[in-house]
């Protein structure tokens, strides 16, 4: 399974901090959408899908909550709760976000527009598809810093 998390770089002073993301330099793809949710209520999950080619970059710039990645093969938890930090999810991997605080905000950085084609909704399905070797799921990396 694929994890990336990437530490931007941030810029402080007494006035504050500042995180600045550039698409190819600090997010590994062109940046086509970006969305964000907030005032998720207690309990709430979200996702349960998987996309075949659109890739992200998750960052909870407030607050905090928790991401399972699922590539079929297994499983982990990823807790995001740094405005600085971000969530790799490449395509054709399940996700679940939940355990959202009552001040969280999601940022999410997509490769792609919306597309309803492009998402797996059904976790059989999903689960169909990487028996086949339909989806492509491999690698490990975590903590990766960008400049």
């Amino acid at each position: 399974m694929q994890v990336i998390k990437y530490a931007f770089q941030q810029h402080g002073d007494d006035r504050g901090q500042l995180v600045a993301l550039e698409e190819m330099k600090d997010i590994p793809f062109n940046i086509k959408r970006v969305y964000y949710m907030y005032d998720t209520g207690v309990g709430v999950h979200r996702g349960f899908h998987a996309h075949k080619s659109l890739k992200q970059i998750l960052i909870c710039i407030h607050g905090s909550c928790k991401v399972l990645l699922d590539s079929g093969y297994e499983k982990k938890i990823v807790s995001l709760e740094k405005p600085y930090e971000g969530l790799y999810i490449s395509s054709n991997m399940w996700r679940e976000m939940y355990d959202f605080s009552k001040d969280a905000v999601l940022l999410v950085l997509a490769s792609e527009q919306y597309d309803e084609s492009d998402y797996i909704r059904d976790y059989e399905e999903f689960l169909d598809l990487v028996k086949r070797g339909d989806l492509n799921t491999s690698g490990v990396t975590e903590n990766r810093k960008t400049t």
